[in-house]
Formats: C-alpha cells, structure tokens, sequence
C-alpha cells in the first residue's frame, strides 16, 4: 500500500523544469499575442519622448557629458520603456490571475514558490529584452547609434526586466483591484522611472537631490545602459551592477515570501 506521504511528494527532481518553462512560455506568450500593444506600442512612444525633446530643446542645448543632448537621451528612454513594460508584464497578469479567479491554475501545479517567482520573471524579462532589442534596431536605423559595450547593456536590460518584473509581481500579489494596481504605477513606479537622470545628467542636481537619485536603484539601471549604449556614466557600471543585482534580490526574496505564505492569493 502506498504512504499517503509518497502521494504528495514531488516527483520532478529538484526542480520542476517542465512546469518552469510552461509557465514562462506561457508568460512570453501572453505577450506576444498583443504584440502591437505590447512591442510595437512602447517602440513608437520611446519615439515621440525623443522626438518631442529633440525639438523642443535639442537643437538649442549644449552636450551633455560631451555627447549630443539626443544620443543622451537615447538609452535613458530605452531603459524607462524596457522596465514600465517588465513591471506591466508581471503585475498585470498576476491582478488578471486574481480578479477572474483563476490564480488557482498557477497555484495548484507542483509548482515551488521560487518556479512560480523564476516562471513570471521569465516573461517580464523577454518583453524587456525583446523592446530593448526592437528600439536598438530603430536608434541604429535612425541615428546611426550603435551600442559601445553590447554585453554590458545586456547584463543592464535583464537585471532591469528582472528587478522591475520582481517590483511587479510583488505589486500584482499585493493589490486586490485594478484601482490599487494603478495608484502604485502611478506613485511608485513613474516617479522612480522619471526622476532617475533619464532626462537630465544627475551632476546637474544640486547635493541633496544628487545624493537621494543615487538611492534610486533605477538611476543605476539607466546610468548603467548609458554606459554601454554611449560609453558614458554618471557613476561606475559595476557599481551599478552591484546595486541593482542586491535591489533586485531583496524585492525577489519579499516576492518569493509572498507567494510562499499565500498572502492575499490563498483564502
């Protein structure tokens, strides 16, 4: 006869990796099949925010950190559309997930809190590569930007995808309704995503502005992607590295207990 213990224990290894990928695929999917919404909407809006800035203060303003005010702008909009759509990614498939009742799919499989955390990443993380890589295209076509260190604007669009989609799923697990989900894109995630030198060289602030951008872990991914996008920085891109990858873990480690407990996903 078999042990009733036997019957619940998981019988995938250490890892469940097929029900890993199913839901990543599932995630990556969920995307694509909007991609006009998804993909090529965030490339026409990065569109008209240097198009707009471009001629409203482009022609008139100096360099900014000895490049042309247009190729600095570049890669902090980059970066500002990659993260709002990886946060997007993550939070509003898990608010669908909770306001339609069907959460339940994703939490019945064997699947481990960690595989469930990994499985969500997973999908943030390709929408944001996939729109780093669409507006890369479009700066090479259009104004002959080539990116100066590839792998290092890499390691900066995923630690992104990953962090903002971690910031996402953690907001999509604690807000009940869509009204709570649009306060905090509207109150945390903007201003962190605006306020963090996309638009402006951060030496330019004065000290005690300078010094709370230099909290804001967003300032380190757009700085970051800076560097490797033009080979400019306000601030080292290991440094960067080492920020957003802790920032990126404790908002992980705070999902990860979240979807351990069941907080506000179990009754």
């Amino acid at each position: 006869m078999q042990n009733p213990a036997d019957q619940t224990a998981r019988r995938f290894g250490a890892v469940n990796w097929m029900g890993l990928y199913t839901l990543a695929q599932r995630e990556t999917l969920r995307f694509l099949a909007v991609w006009t919404q998804t993909v090529l909407a965030p490339l026409v809006t990065a569109g008209l925010f240097l198009l707009i800035f471009t001629i409203a203060i482009g022609p008139s303003r100096p360099d900014v950190m000895g490049v042309p005010f247009v190729m600095f702008l570049a890669p902090g909009i980059m970066m500002m559309t990659v993260i709002q759509n990886a946060f997007a990614n993550t939070s509003s498939s898990m608010v669908i997930a909770k306001v339609q009742g069907n959460i339940v799919d994703t939490l019945m499989p064997p699947l481990s809190p960690l595989e469930i955390l990994l499985g969500y990443l997973a999908g943030g993380i390709a929408r944001g590569v996939m729109i780093a890589l669409v507006i890369s295209i479009a700066l090479l076509v259009l104004l002959s930007i080539a990116p100066q260190h590839p792998l290092v604007a890499l390691i900066f669009v995923v630690l992104g995808g990953a962090f903002m989609g971690a910031l996402g799923l953690f907001a999509g697990i604690f807000a009940n309704k869509f009204d709570q989900m649009a306060a905090i894109t509207n109150f945390v995630v903007t201003p962190l995503a605006f306020l963090s030198g996309t638009f402006y060289s951060v030496d330019a602030l004065p000290p005690v502005l300078n010094r709370l951008t230099h909290l804001n872990p967003v300032f380190y991914l757009i700085d970051g992607l800076r560097y490797g996008i033009i080979g400019v920085s306000d601030s080292s891109p290991w440094l960067g590295m080492a920020v957003c990858a802790f920032a990126t873990l404790v908002v992980g480690l705070i999902t990860w207990q979240m979807l351990r407990t069941g907080y506000r996903l179990k009754a």
